[in-house]
């Protein structure tokens, strides 16, 4: 734990902040309000095609790519990957589809009980239900800080974290999500990412779990 902050307290500080910035906001504000205000910067069609497409790197297969792409790097790094992203989205199920399944994304919020139209970008398909929390910030959030707490290079570090953050805001710019969806659900994100970051990179695992798949099973060939 104490090589994770070391080596990750400005990013960590920074999420706070930034927590602590949008805790504020939604705190003191209706989230009707908040995705007005955000709605209405809708419409440069560059703008709208670049969080259209980098929404997907918070989808659950994009994480599962990373991993699989990860397991011919090293074998611990797509593990940590994938048991983060997998913990992190049992929570996120659960709170989905047991805890809070009926609530309305702003699309449907919007359509049908304000009767206000909102400003939809081209191409997006628009879900109704679930809202709560945001599957793909939580998606991102987990994948992008286990790159960030694994990586030594501080400018992929600030990348990482901008990529979380982006993949995450693109939910609420496309209207598939409140700001309190991708808060809550960047929160279990980043948690799941510092739990599993103790268990594979704070214990005494053997290096060998560092090599490659394909090392691995090569050498485990050799022994029989």
């Amino acid at each position: 734990m104490k090589i994770l902050f070391k080596n990750n307290w400005f990013y960590l500080l920074l999420y706070a902040i930034t927590l602590a910035v949008l805790g504020y906001i939604l705190l003191n504000n209706d989230k009707v309000q908040i995705h007005k205000a955000i709605n209405a910067h809708v419409g440069n069609v560059y703008i709208d095609t670049f969080f259209k497409y980098v929404t997907h790197l918070g989808d659950g297969v994009f994480a599962f790519l990373v991993a699989t792409v990860f397991l011919f790097i090293s074998v611990r790094k797509s593990l940590y990957i994938l048991f983060s992203y997998l913990g992190a989205a049992i929570i996120s199920s659960l709170l989905k589809y047991v805890v809070y399944p009926d609530v309305f994304r702003p699309h449907s919020t919007f359509g049908y009980f304000l009767h206000e139209d909102l400003k939809l970008v081209e191409g997006v398909e628009m879900s109704a239900l679930r809202s709560f929390p945001s599957g793909h910030a939580l998606s991102a959030f987990a994948l992008f800080f286990c790159l960030l707490f694994t990586t030594k290079s501080q400018v992929l570090k600030m990348v990482f974290f901008l990529l979380a953050c982006i993949a995450s805001f693109s939910r609420v710019y496309i209207s598939q999500h409140w700001l309190i969806d991708i808060y809550v659900g960047s929160i279990i994100g980043a948690v799941f990412a510092i739990l599993f970051y103790i268990v594979f990179y704070n214990t005494t695992y053997s290096n060998t779990l560092d090599k490659p798949l394909n090392v691995l099973l090569k050498n485990k060939k050799q022994r029989v």
